[in-house]
Parts: C-alpha cells; structure tokens; sequence
C-alpha cells in the first residue's frame, strides 16, 4: 500500500494562495503518477489536476485552468499544487492519489488515495 499524505489546506479570503503538498513513499513515489482531486459538501469527488511520473505532463480541470499549477519534486517525494485567485467555490477537502503505470489524468485508474486536507475559501 502506497501511504500520501496531504498538508497545506486552510482558511483563506478570496483571491488569496494556498499551497497543497502531497507526500509519497520513498525512491518508489517517482514511478507514480499523481492526481489532485476535491469534494465539496453535497457533491461528487472532482477532477482538479494530475501530473505524470516524471513531471513532464500535466493536465487540469477547465475550472482551475489558469489559477492552479502541479508541479512536483521526485527527490523530495512530493506532489504540490499551487493555488492562486482562489474563489469560494474551491472550497472542498482536496484528496491527491497515486498510479503506477499508464492510466492518469482525470479519468485515471487511482487506486491510492490520501486522507484529505480542508480548503476553505471565504467571501
């Protein structure tokens, strides 16, 4: 079982920044891709953006198109997701999951998953 666990999540007025991270196993994360999905209350679990293994492709919803950046750090094993000119409506508990071979993006075959961290985007 691959262990992620997520941090950065918090409370923040409109228009302000977070940065999530994402924190994987060992030498192994490397050979994952990652994705960054949220849940807000009452609504299905969402597709926000994945990154392939190497870093060398990335995909995004079209809501976060533009304010949101993945990006991340194979010697340090982590996964980041910067968000910027946050909105209200990317409040959510944002999840990262991992994949080891070709299925990614937002209708890839993840199969681990974080416990989740809390966005909360005031008005």
């Amino acid at each position: 079982q691959v262990q992620l666990v997520e941090s950065g999540g918090g409370l923040v007025q409109a228009g302000g920044s977070l940065r999530l991270s994402c924190a994987g196993p060992g030498r192994t994360f490397s050979s994952y891709a990652v994705g960054w999905f949220r849940q807000a209350p009452g609504k299905e679990r969402e597709f926000v953006a994945a990154i392939s293994w190497s870093g060398g492709s990335t995909t995004y919803a079209d809501s976060v198109k533009g304010r949101f950046t993945i990006s991340r750090d194979n010697a340090k094993n982590t996964v980041d997701l910067q968000m910027n000119s946050l909105k209200p409506e990317d409040t959510a508990v944002y999840y990262c999951a991992a994949v080891a071979g070709g299925s990614w993006g937002p209708k890839g075959l993840y199969n681990h998953w974080g416990q989740g961290t809390q966005v909360t985007v005031s008005s």
